[in-house]
This record gives C-alpha cells, structure tokens and sequence, in this order.
C-alpha cells in the first residue's frame, strides 16, 4: 500500500459516465479516493450514500471525490443512478489503480479467503501528497471522518 508523504500515482481511469479520470490531477482542490469492494453491496451503499448526503459540505471545503473498484462502468451507472451519486466512480476492471495504491489482497469472510478490495480511503492534499489513509472507514459516517483529518 502506498504510505503517507507519497505522490497520488499517475493512473487513469473511465468513471461511470465514460469520461477520465487523471487522479493526478488535483488542479489545487484536496483529493480523496476511496476504494470499495463492489457497488451497491450494504456497506458500499451506506458509504457512497453518506459522501453524497454531504457532498456540498466537501465541495465548500475544496474536497474532490472519487470513488473506485474492480466493478464495469455499466455497474457503476447503475450504481450512481439508482443512489443519485454526484461524484466519479472509476471502473478498474483491469485493477491498474487498484494495484498501484496497493488495496488489492487476501480478505476474509463468514470463514472463507478470498482476494479482493480492501475498503481504504487515501486523502490528499492540493500537491497531490497523501496526508492520511483510512484503513477502516466508517461508512455510515465517512464524510465526517474525512473532513476531521482535513481539518487536523
């Protein structure tokens, strides 16, 4: 996994719209990417829904956010639709942006391991350093944990 004092690294990707997405481009705004495991999921939806129901408050801080897994743009337009999501969603079907963070790995679940996304979130700064990881984020609270680690 990338550590804090890193660089966003310079991968791209297609949100759910077909448009990309340089997450290297900060253009001078905080950046928060997060990963999740699989769209609309219980936590994955309680997390997306938690950003969008404050994401006027990230906006008048600066914050721009991407959210991002292994799942198809199509899923990730239904996803967005079906929750009203305002913010980019990067399908990674190819895992590039994944690997490059280095959220891919063994999980466990219900006695059982499998390889999948961690659910971590990377917060950066307006040069694009990483100032702070969320290794197990609060998904019915995310919004608030992220602009408590701005504001610190």
């Amino acid at each position: 996994m990338i550590e804090v004092g890193s660089i966003i690294p310079n991968v791209n990707g297609l949100d759910q719209l077909g448009e990309m997405i340089h997450l290297a481009d900060h253009k001078g705004k905080k950046t928060v990417i997060y990963f999740y495991p699989k769209d609309d999921t219980p936590g994955c939806t309680a997390q997306a829904c938690n950003i969008r129901d404050n994401y006027n408050m990230l906006l008048e801080n600066n914050i721009r956010i991407i959210g991002v897994s292994a799942d198809s743009s199509s899923s990730h337009a239904k996803f967005a639709k079906k929750y009203d999501l305002p913010f980019p969603l990067i399908a990674d079907t190819e895992k590039e942006i994944i690997n490059a963070f280095g959220v891919w790995g063994e999980k466990k679940f219900m006695g059982k391991t499998y390889d999948g996304i961690h659910r971590t979130t990377f917060l950066a700064n307006e040069l694009g350093e990483i100032i702070s990881i969320i290794t197990k984020p609060k998904t019915k609270e995310h919004s608030e944990e992220i602009i408590e680690l701005f504001n610190n």
